[in-house]
């Protein structure tokens, strides 16, 4: 339990500092991301299954897909654990957080928006970390 915990800091300290794709801020600060949204499970021999919970600042935000990529593709580099990794949008918070639920966590699709010049332009900026 205290290992998934530490696992589960680790994870949030990743996160909490992605920028906002509109706004200044961070994900930390808009409350997007959350300590209590970083649940990690042990499913295997040092392999842990990282499930975050995020929260849109806007029930219709088109933004909330982007922001689910600026998580995936930050711990996909940052996390130094063998893991799989799970993101949803909270439940009740988002107008279509089925369809984002399943773009976010469909590998193929994540890949093709990485492969969107502008949209990869956005992300890099959300996820390296200020000087």
């Amino acid at each position: 339990r205290a290992m998934e915990h530490d696992r589960a800091m680790e994870v949030y300290d990743i996160i909490r500092t992605i920028r906002d794709p509109e706004k200044p801020n961070t994900l930390e600060e808009l409350e997007v991301v959350t300590e209590n949204g970083v649940e990690v499970q042990e499913i295997g021999e040092d392999e842990y299954l990282v499930i975050i919970r995020f929260t849109p600042t806007v029930p219709h935000c088109s933004l909330a897909t982007l922001i689910g990529l600026c998580l995936r593709i930050k711990l996909q580099r940052c996390l130094p654990f063998r893991h799989k990794l799970e993101i949803y949008i909270s439940e009740g918070t988002h107008s279509t957080e089925e369809d984002i639920n399943k773009q976010i966590n469909d590998k193929e699709r994540v890949a093709a928006a990485m492969e969107n010049p502008n949209l990869r332009e956005i992300v890099e900026q959300c996820v390296t970390e200020p000087d």
